[in-house]
């Protein structure tokens, strides 16, 4: 395979690199704190990049102008990523929205009020969660419990999710429940979408370790949703469930936040008897196996980008990226508090070697091997479809959902 650019490629990279230098937001201003996620300033610079982009048709750019993309290819928009990447203004408040569940909604839904809310999702005027994850079925995806029954024109919900990334901040979220308890669990769910904003939905805030409030419990009593909400069809929700954790795997597993760059720049200002951190020669041999697993993942993602620029789904190729970065971004983050020893006991942005960002993320970064499918469950999926080793023992694959023990 061949990793450098065409022509045309080399000539759309130039282009889209000159207009993000022109067009960049300027996060200089901003304070350390200001600088993270869900800060309100942050939000708003996000929100406003977002809009600029779809401005200028570099938004979504492989999706149809009718649903608020450019028409252009997946190429492209693999192309602008990495420019907008390299230039540090890539933001994640619409990755859920943008990267995981409204292309699945776009695959499995033909209602056109449904549609309509795609585009303004593009321009960055709503948020969307993933209400997926309850507490009695993280990793099992189809081991919901959060029950959906018809009344009307509608569906009355009661349930509780969990682990509900940016969904004190969300408009809409996607969301599964069971449907026919008396079918096996993998057949008895439907997925739809609903306002945040309807009543019965409440949102408590998890406060995480690293002192964000990212996750969420999300609590729906007699929550009512239309059926032109629903997205694909009743008891046929697992094939759209599929659909976003495929996208979300393809979408971790591209890798995201500090970098090997990053580490660099860190370690050359810590001192050592070396001189710097980055004179240190065990460090450097830390750092070029930490560099050969980044190339690993960005090279990964490749293969997910030549299905999407076939025109088809990411594969289980995706789950090795994802099950990489968690891993790497746990080590790498480790490695850089050591570097900077009582030091890295720091974590006030104002005091902080760059600003906090390696406690930070240091404090995040196990979550990534748990959200999206944990290690485990990469292993599975890629011992099974992509080694063809057997299948794990699966004893309530056929038994009726109801059936199954609850450990109540």
């Amino acid at each position: 395979m061949n990793f450098e650019d065409s022509p045309q490629e080399a000539e759309y990279r130039a282009r889209v690199r000159r207009w993000i230098e022109a067009n960049a937001p300027d996060l200089g201003p901003l304070s350390a704190e200001e600088r993270r996620n869900w800060h309100p300033r942050h939000k708003e610079i996000a929100r406003q990049w977002q809009a600029t982009k779809a401005d200028a048709g570099y938004a979504c750019i492989s999706w149809p102008k009718e649903r608020g993309g450019a028409g252009g290819s997946a190429i492209e928009e693999a192309i602008f990523n990495q420019e907008e990447a390299r230039a540090g203004v890539q933001f994640t408040y619409f990755m859920t929205g943008l990267h995981m569940l409204l292309p699945a909604l776009m695959e499995h839904s033909t209602d056109a009020a449904s549609l309509a809310q795609v585009a303004p999702a593009v321009r960055g005027d709503t948020i969307w969660c993933q209400l997926f994850s309850e507490p009695a079925s993280g990793s099992d995806s189809a081991g919901v419990r959060c029950a959906a029954v018809r009344e009307g024109d509608g569906w009355r919900i009661n349930g509780q999710k969990v682990w509900n990334s940016g969904a004190q901040a969300a408009d809409f979220g996607m969301l599964v429940a069971r449907t026919d308890p008396d079918r096996p669990k993998h057949k008895g769910l439907t997925v739809f979408w609903l306002d945040m904003k309807t009543p019965g939905v409440e949102v408590r805030p998890i406060r995480m370790m690293s002192g964000d409030n990212e996750l969420n419990e999300v609590f729906l009593t007699d929550v009512f949703i239309p059926d032109n909400q629903r997205i694909g069809d009743v008891d046929g929700g697992w094939k759209v469930v599929i659909s976003t954790l495929m996208n979300e795997r393809a979408a971790l597993g591209s890798g995201t936040g500090l970098n090997w760059r990053d580490v660099m720049k860190l370690a050359a200002s810590v001192p050592s008897w070396e001189g710097t951190a980055l004179d240190d020669p065990a460090f450097r041999e830390w750092l070029a196996d930490y560099y050969v697993q980044s190339e690993a993942i960005r090279l990964t993602s490749f293969r997910t980008l030549t299905s999407l620029s076939k025109g088809q789904a990411p594969g289980p190729e995706s789950s090795g990226g994802k099950l990489l970065w968690a891993n790497t971004t746990q080590a790498m983050t480790s490695q850089a508090l050591d570097l900077l020893d009582h030091f890295g006991l720091v974590d006030d942005p104002d005091m902080a070697a760059a600003g906090g960002a390696f406690q930070h993320r240091f404090m995040w970064a196990p979550g990534l091997r748990l959200g999206g499918g944990t290690d485990e469950i990469m292993k599975n999926i890629i011992a099974e479809r992509v080694l063809g080793l057997p299948g794990d023992i699966r004893v309530d694959k056929t038994v009726p959902f109801r059936e199954i023990p609850s450990g109540r």
